[in-house]
């Protein structure tokens, strides 16, 4: 009994969002009893691209491709400044074609690995805190980059999925053009904070990866084939997200084609995140038909979408946030802007920044509120000038 109540009691600790939502649903299910309405809640369209993306993405970093792509980058640095730019840069540009999540499981590990192995070339204290500042910094520029594209993460998927049902449509170029004014910002921003790093340290030290050596992707033949598949699996994905064909297609092939050829591959797919959606789906489309509480919230949201997001992210994650928030407003490109700069400032603002803090603590445990203190206040930081530069030009 005590070894049950303790797995519980780390699998909430560990699913804290997902059990939050199930609970939710459950509560919201005394109000509206469960009937043929609830299948209409939940957006199997958004839950099958999420589950293709997410295996493809599991795919390509089991081939070792992101690894070997990050190792041919990183040895261009020229000093440690120039290694951890470069590991930024890694997270805020692939974050827009793997999600915001991937690419920290990706690179915020082999940032741990460079900065162990830098041995004699950088003194000790000066080479942990230098590794919690790129790691915080990563974190923000997956955050930030990921916010481009409309595959870049969960919150992204699902709103640009609902700006194109019910006769309302909205190209990529557009959904892009949009958030591409906060997202050169987000890059300029990144950049000039390593510099700064740079000019308060005042000194050229090595490049912590000499040693570092991964091996080479894609070497055999069944390798090759992987890669093959995985590249035309991401493009019909693709296709489905730009709604040139039903999701239903690229669905069907992804889970055909893992089942014929690399079943493992489907226990590296994060299910919790798709079963966390499926309970916001319900616990929000039983709001909806609380009449009280849907004038409420759509009077509170109008004309505030920004800040609203902003501040709902603070608490309850951006993600809840565009699923629960969509529901009652139908400005969709301003909780597009809400949502994604709402995944700044908390530790659970965005899900994907708990990813580098469980990093942390496992390597060090004695290093979390060091890295918490220095995450939040950069985070603060970026949230401010953004929030800004939204309101001077709205």
């Amino acid at each position: 009994m005590k070894k049950t109540a303790e797995k519980l009691k780390n699998f909430i600790k560990k699913e804290i969002v997902l059990c939050l939502s199930a609970f939710l649903a459950l509560i919201s299910m005394f109000f509206i009893k469960p009937d043929a309405s609830y299948l209409s809640y939940i957006d199997f369209r958004t839950l099958a691209i999420l589950f293709c993306l997410m295996t493809i993405v599991a795919g390509f970093r089991q081939l070792g491709i992101f690894d070997l792509l990050a190792v041919r980058l990183l040895q261009k640095g020229k000093d440690i400044y120039g290694v951890m730019a470069i590991l930024m840069l890694l997270c805020f540009f692939m974050s827009m074609l793997i999600t915001n999540d991937v690419a920290l499981i990706t690179f915020v590990p082999l940032t741990i690995t460079l900065f162990d192995r830098a041995g004699s070339a950088v003194p000790s204290a000066l080479s942990k805190r230098l590794m919690l500042t790129c790691i915080a910094m990563q974190t923000i520029a997956a955050n930030l980059g990921s916010m481009l594209t409309p595959i870049g993460n969960p919150q992204n998927l699902f709103l640009y999925g609902k700006a194109n049902t019910g006769g309302h449509t909205m190209t990529v170029s557009a959904f892009v053009g949009l958030l591409l004014p906060y997202s050169l910002l987000s890059l300029v921003l990144l950049m000039l904070w390593i510099l700064l790093l740079r000019f308060v340290n005042r000194k050229k030290l090595s490049s912590l990866c000499p040693e570092l050596s991964l091996p080479a992707a894609g070497c055999n033949g069944k390798a090759k084939e992987y890669l093959i598949a995985y590249l035309l699996l991401f493009g019909i994905s693709l296709l489905c997200v730009a709604h040139l064909l039903p999701y239903g297609v690229p669905f069907f092939l992804v889970l055909l084609y893992t089942l014929l050829r690399n079943r493992r591959l489907l226990m590296q797919v994060d299910y919790s995140l798709l079963f966390t959606f499926a309970a916001l789906f319900i616990f929000i489309g039983n709001l909806g038909r609380i009449p009280q509480f849907y004038s409420i919230l759509q009077r509170l949201l109008s004309g505030r979408e920004v800040l609203t997001s902003v501040l709902a992210s603070q608490v309850m994650s951006n993600v809840p946030a565009a699923v629960l928030l969509e529901k009652f407003s139908s400005d969709l490109p301003a909780l597009m802007i809400g949502t994604n700069l709402g995944g700044l400032g908390s530790l659970i603002a965005s899900m994907a920044s708990l990813i580098s803090f469980k990093y942390i603590a496992g390597k060090d445990s004695s290093l979390c509120r060091r890295y918490l203190a220095e995450f939040t206040l950069a985070n603060l930081i970026f949230m401010a000038v953004l929030l800004l530069f939204y309101f001077y030009h709205s």
